[in-house]
């Protein structure tokens, strides 16, 4: 049994052990830049250069699929990539409900790695009309826990239809996840406005700069017990991987990077909501479904891109 200051506060607080995960949102093409100099703006640099499958909400979804979770995936590409983007998610092991569009391409994003640091040029392209009414309602109906990002938050043009598609998960019963994404997402859209449209979420995964855009807090542990007195769990992810995990009344836990292999840090909290995600369906350990996270996070930091190794 672990100690008392590593669980979670109720059973009730988990999804249904062996529930259908949904997780909608943005699914894009990454362009990933790596310069091999540092050679200065404005001339031809040798880099190398990376075409992976990518989308925070997409990541997301394929590492729970690689871990074994029942999940299923919604979003919206362009026409020429519906069986391509299908088939990738199916091979992680999720079940993909995509929606075309026959005008707009599938959005891209240019990642340029430099070290730790990474810039992201991003066009959201066909996802950018996808929002949570197109959420199909089997989809939700049958979920134990519905996860989105903040790039949805950022993209819809009213809370309404957020909060409608959060009444409907509350209604069967179902979870509400979130991954807010950049500080720079949530600064343009304002801190305040942003909590106050995911008030209430079971979990939260926020980086550890996002955590201090939204709290001020420069310590992961004051931030994650902020955070923590509006929703369910958080987790602050921090730059290795590892994090600092939160719920309301009960000291934070901390829980180590494990990362031995570093390519980048494309996807990193994608791959620790996942299994953390994973790990809490069945365990009330704060401590046990950290250091899962932990690990997928560590598989992250291993490959270029977001998504898990094939």
């Amino acid at each position: 049994m672990p100690p008392a200051h590593d669980r979670l506060r109720t059973p009730d607080e988990r999804p249904r052990p062996g529930s259908p995960v949904v997780v909608f949102g943005d699914v894009l093409d990454d362009i990933i830049v790596m310069p091999r100099t540092a050679d200065p703006a404005g001339t031809e640099t040798a880099a190398t250069i990376r075409h992976r499958a990518g989308g925070s909400a997409a990541n997301t979804a394929a590492w729970l699929g690689s871990l074994g979770v029942d999940v299923s995936f919604a979003g919206r590409v362009g026409t020429a990539d519906l069986q391509r983007h299908a088939q990738l998610l199916a091979n992680a092991g999720v079940s993909a409900r995509l929606a075309y569009d026959a005008h707009d391409p599938t959005g891209t994003v240019v990642i340029t790695v430099d070290g730790a640091s990474r810039t992201m040029f991003t066009d959201r392209g066909a996802g950018a009309s996808f929002g949570p009414d197109d959420v199909p309602d089997d989809l939700v109906s049958r979920a134990g826990l519905v996860h989105f990002t903040g790039y949805t938050v950022a993209q819809s043009r009213s809370p309404v239809a957020l909060r409608r598609l959060l009444g409907r998960a509350r209604e069967v019963g179902a979870l509400v996840s979130v991954a807010p994404g950049s500080a720079s997402v949530v600064r343009r859209f304002g801190p305040p406005a942003f909590l106050a449209a995911v008030e209430g979420a079971d979990l939260f995964f926020p980086s550890r700069e996002t955590a201090l855009e939204l709290t001020g807090f420069e310590q992961p542990s004051e931030s994650a017990e902020a955070l923590a007195r509006r929703f369910g769990v958080v987790a602050v992810v921090a730059d290795d991987g590892g994090a600092t995990v939160a719920t309301q009344g009960l000291p934070p836990v901390t829980v180590d990077g494990v990362a031995t292999r570093w390519v980048d840090s494309v996807g990193l909290v994608d791959a620790f909501s996942a299994g953390f995600i994973a790990a809490w369906a069945t365990s009330r350990s704060l401590g046990v479904a950290g250091r899962s996270g932990a690990r997928a996070a560590a598989r992250a930091a291993g490959v270029a891109g977001g998504r898990p190794p094939s």
